[in-house]
């Protein structure tokens, strides 16, 4: 994949905690602030999922009376 720089400011007090924290794990300042970045961006499919779950839990009943889940399953198992 491409790369792309991208600069960006931050306070010495941020800077040294990126540092020091990329450090410990054994990576550039670089991939560290990546990683970051990517994790950050994996949260907003978590959450979307997450909501789509709490959803599907609300209306559990009315699925269930409008496709007649518990015959479907039924039926299924006896294939």
């Amino acid at each position: 994949m491409a790369k792309t720089q991208l600069n960006v400011r931050v306070d010495e007090t941020t800077a040294e905690a990126a540092r020091r924290q990329a450090g410990r794990r054994g990576m550039s300042v670089n991939r560290y602030i990546e990683e970051l970045v990517k994790q950050d961006a994996g949260e907003i499919g978590k959450t979307f999922v997450e909501s789509a779950a709490d959803f599907m839990k609300q209306y559990e009943s009315v699925f269930a009376e409008e496709f007649d889940t518990e015959t479907a399953t039924t039926d299924r198992g006896t294939r």
